[in-house]
């Protein structure tokens, strides 16, 4: 008699490679050490507005969360989710002060930097690449100097604490791809460098790094 086959991982992650959405999840997922299906959907060809997709998410982005019968999308919802549904390695401080700080960091990063550092995908016809590539280096900087501000005098390994942390999760995905897409100078942001080299450390960080997705470009 063969042996059942392995049971399919009950979560399913709708993602694409280098969306600091989806790097955010995979991360927490990681941390969580909660294994989940890749589901990949290229943005470039489009496949966020394809029929399925648009039925777990209206808004067709990316990520999206299918938990059994449950779906969840856009990351902040999706990280919250998780955090509910699955406390192993807390992102969340019981500290109200703690708390409020994360979540300051997360909508810094969330609402401030990621969606103007993509608006020019809608305006592109407008500006020449030198312009597209200028503006989107100007709001990256924007927020990179409020957190900076913000992390003043941080001394712990990780943004708020010695452990990894909500406020984490959504920096490294910023400041990696402002480090590698848009050619962000680090040099002027010591506390955002500084951390980021410590999650470059993170085997958690490391596996849900944009190139190591099954979905990445080979070369």
């Amino acid at each position: 008699m063969r042996p059942p086959a392995p049971a399919s991982p009950k979560l399913k992650l709708y993602s694409f490679w280098r969306s600091s959405c989806s790097q955010r999840v995979r991360i927490a997922l990681n941390l969580k050490g909660l294994e989940y299906e890749y589901k990949p959907v290229n943005l470039l060809a489009n496949e966020q507005s394809d029929p399925e997709f648009e039925r777990l998410n209206p808004i067709k982005y990316v990520p999206a969360l299918v938990d059994g019968d449950t779906v969840i999308a856009d990351s902040f919802a999706i990280l919250l989710y998780l955090e509910d549904m699955y406390p192993q390695h807390p992102l969340l401080p019981q500290d109200p002060q703690k708390r409020a700080l994360n979540i300051q960091i997360a909508s810094i990063v969330g609402s401030s930097i990621q969606p103007l550092q993509n608006y020019p995908n809608f305006i592109e016809e407008k500006l020449d690449s030198n312009k597209t590539i200028k503006w989107t280096q100007h709001h990256i900087n924007r927020g990179f100097t409020a957190l900076e501000k913000l992390l003043k005098g941080c001394n712990t390994t990780y943004a708020t604490g010695n452990e990894i942390q909500l406020a984490d999760v959504f920096l490294e995905p910023q400041i990696y791809g402002g480090v590698k897409r848009f050619g962000i100078d680090m040099s002027i942001y010591p506390v955002l460098a500084r951390l980021h080299e410590a999650y470059m450390e993170h085997p958690a960080f490391l596996a849900a790094l944009p190139e190591k997705q099954p979905d990445a470009p080979s070369s």
